[in-house]
């Protein structure tokens, strides 16, 4: 079955691709409404740990982009983190 998973990186402020760690952020979440509220509770998390930061004004539309939208979105609302998308077939 063909479709899409979503990876949490780790990253550096300007979200260079050298900087995101497949060894070290290795969970992928499928494209479905419980894996991607587990997403969803994996970037809470980080930032709890502040690992990285959110406003608290864009979690709402952290949230959104995640559960509704393109996941890959809310990252333009976190600071050291990012959400990439991969085919997966």
């Amino acid at each position: 079955m063909a479709g899409n998973v979503f990876v949490f990186f780790n990253c550096d402020e300007n979200k260079t691709e050298s900087s995101m760690n497949i060894f070290y952020n290795n969970v992928t979440f499928k494209d479905t409404k419980i894996s991607r509220k587990r997403l969803l509770n994996k970037i809470k998390t980080e930032m709890q740990a502040a690992r990285i930061e959110i406003a608290e004004e864009n979690l709402p539309k952290i949230e959104e982009a995640i559960m509704t939208g393109n996941p890959e979105d809310a990252g333009q609302f976190i600071k050291f983190g990012a959400v990439k998308s991969f085919k997966c077939e």
